[in-house]
């Protein structure tokens, strides 16, 4: 009996990929009249290797099924899969122009009319960063949501930052507290992308 986690030869999460053994042999389609014919022999062995997809099925799991090996648009298909997007909203530090003074700095006919609300840009997120926003993604698709599992998905995503952590105020609220300072992008991650959980029924606010 083959083991659990095997797919043929292929053991999952272990196995390299690119090491498994062909699964067809032409040597058994071959009838007897044929098979010490070296020139068809040679013909057969020929299309064979002309029409092996090994390598592009290698290529296409590492471009679309590992996130530790994809890239660019791999990763913008990965990032759909568990819910994150690659290009998040950054709160913008343009000025304003506003007969209010909202900001003196503001000047007319370059800087927008002040709405009532702040300024977004949106901001690409490079390869290596989104890849990490992925992960921590997946891992809180799986997390029940506990004040452990949130604290791992902030060390996940803020590695050797500084400390960070969440907080249950015990009035169905809770505080994500971040003891360094972070980016624009950071905060837009923090509150516009979803990664961090939202517990129905709790409200949420940011501390940094």
């Amino acid at each position: 009996m083959k083991p659990s986690g095997t797919i043929g030869e292929f053991i999952v999460g272990k196995s390299p990929i690119g090491q498994i053994p062909a699964i067809f042999d032409f040597n058994t389609t071959l009838i007897s009249q044929y098979a010490n014919s070296p020139i068809l022999y040679t013909l057969i062995e020929n299309f064979n290797l002309y029409i092996d997809q090994s390598k592009d099925i290698d290529a296409f799991f590492a471009m679309y099924f590992s996130v530790d090996s994809a890239y660019g648009v791999g990763l913008d298909v990965l990032g759909r899969i568990v819910g994150v997007n690659r290009v998040i909203p950054v709160i913008s530090t343009a000025g304003f122009f506003s007969f209010a003074g909202t900001n003196p700095n503001g000047e007319f006919g370059q800087n927008p009319f002040y709405s009532g609300q702040a300024l977004t840009e949106n901001f690409e997120l490079s390869d290596d960063a989104f890849r990490t926003l992925i992960f921590a993604k997946a891992f809180a698709n799986i997390s029940n949501n506990s004040i452990a599992s949130i604290n791992q998905l902030l060390l996940l995503l803020f590695p050797n930052r500084g400390v960070c952590y969440v907080q249950d105020n015990e009035d169905m609220t809770i505080t994500y507290k971040f003891l360094f300072s972070l980016t624009l992008v950071e905060q837009s991650i923090v509150v516009n992308s979803g990664v961090l959980p939202r517990t129905s029924g709790v409200s949420v606010s940011y501390s940094y």
